[in-house]
Formats: C-alpha cells, structure tokens, sequence
C-alpha cells in the first residue's frame, strides 16, 4: 500500500471576505509543489461564501466540476441553459468538455453556503457541455457507501467523463466500514467531511485528506460519529497529463 496524508491545517486558504476557502490541492495563489494532484483528482476546495455574494459567470474547459453543498443552497446558472438551485443533499456536476461558462451564487440572502467543488481531470477530451444534479436521501449513506457520482449512466449517481467514483458513508461511533474499489488500479482520496476515523492506520480528523492506492484492503473505522468523502480516482501521472 501506498499512502498519502494530508493535514487540514495544512490545506491552502484564502479569505476575500466574500468567499472563506481552503484548498486540499494548489489552486488559485496557493501553490504546493507537493500538492498539485491525487492521481485525476485535482481541485478539492472547501468553501464557505457569504449570503447574496459568488462567483459571476467565468469560463472552463476540460475538467469535470463536481459541487456538493454541506450547508445551505447555491443558485447556479450556465452556457448549457441550466438556471437552478442546488440544494444541501444535492449533487452537481458539469462535464466542462469543449468550453462552458457558469456562475455560482448563495441563493440566500442571509445565511452562508458552505460547499465542496472538486475538479477531476477527464478521460475525454472537448466532448459537448453537459449538466447533471441528483438529490440523494442521507438515509441511503448510513454504514454503508452512498455512490453519487460514477461513470457509469445507469449508476444512482450523477454521470462523470472518467472512471471515477465518489461515494459518502455515514459512520457511527466504533463501527467499521471496508470500501471496495470500482476499478482495480485506482486510488482513493479520503476527506472527513465530521468527527474522526482510522483507514488502515492512519487517524484523521475533521477536514484531514488521505489518499491511498497500490492497495484493495481499505477500511475505515469510525472514531466518533463521523462523515466521510471517498473519491476514487485513476492514478494518473505528470506523464499521462503532460
């Protein structure tokens, strides 16, 4: 097994008074030479945006753009015609492909939105824009993995241009949880959404990342109460992105 741990207080941040940020992966001024990547995983942002504020409309290409809200609700708009709300419980995704502009707002007036965007780098190149949201019952995450995004079109999960699979698991004080990967060599990149777990030996607390790979003995034990993010991903190199 190969691992890599990442530290929440250790993460890239940046506040604008809008926007309250903090990067797992080099991004926008905070640069990390040992933090560029986790295979095709490329952006994990975790972001709080003030009420009534966001990001106007700006352009992206090749990059398959994942949002998950965590609190609250996001007014999205883009150059597909998709005009809507995500909502917390709700997963978005956009297939940027040949180009596509969007923005993002709070939709709320008073209260902050606090969410995940999490860019993946795809297997495809410059295919046609396209959109997906899905509701998901936090029901169907209690000690077990609740896949939401995955390649395959007719998975429960919204539909992603890369072998590529995000699951969310909601795990009670003591218990464990075995994941079991998609794709024989990927890798997977955890990220405690709450509380504390083990996974193979490693302790992580909240907002702490941890990638691991050349491995299919995976377990995850549950400290406390805890929420946790499992992004499955190619291993891709310099050399396969270059």
């Amino acid at each position: 097994m190969k691992s890599i741990f990442h530290p929440a207080g250790e993460r890239g941040h940046a506040n604008f008074g809008w926007l309250d940020s903090h990067h797992s992966f080099s991004f926008g001024r905070w640069y990390d030479p040992g933090k560029i990547h986790f295979g095709a995983l490329r952006v994990l942002n975790d972001d709080t945006v003030r009420a009534g504020a966001g990001f106007g409309t700006h352009p992206h290409d090749n990059m398959e753009i994942v949002s998950i809200p965590l609190s609250g609700f996001l007014k999205h708009r883009d150059s597909t015609g998709t005009d809507g709300l995500i909502q917390t419980g709700d997963v978005q995704i956009m297939s940027a492909g040949s180009g596509i502009e969007h923005s993002e707002y709070n939709g709320s007036k008073t209260d902050a939105v606090e969410f995940l965007q999490i860019w993946v780098y795809p297997k495809l190149a410059d295919i046609k824009p396209r959109y997906a949201q899905k509701s998901f019952d936090e029901a169907g995450r209690k000690q077990q993995w609740q896949v939401v995004v995955s390649p395959d079109a007719d998975s429960t999960g919204v539909s992603i241009n890369q072998d590529a699979v995000f699951s969310l698991a909601a795990l009670e004080a003591g218990t464990s949880l075995k994941y079991q990967k998609h794709f024989e060599n990927n890798g997977v990149y955890f990220f405690l959404l709450e509380g504390t777990v083990n996974i193979n030996g490693q302790e992580l607390q909240r907002r702490d990342g941890f990638g691991v790979w050349n491995t299919d003995d995976i377990t995850v034990t549950a400290g406390t109460a805890a929420k946790v993010l499992a992004i499955e991903v190619p291993m891709l190199t310099e050399a396969d992105l270059n």
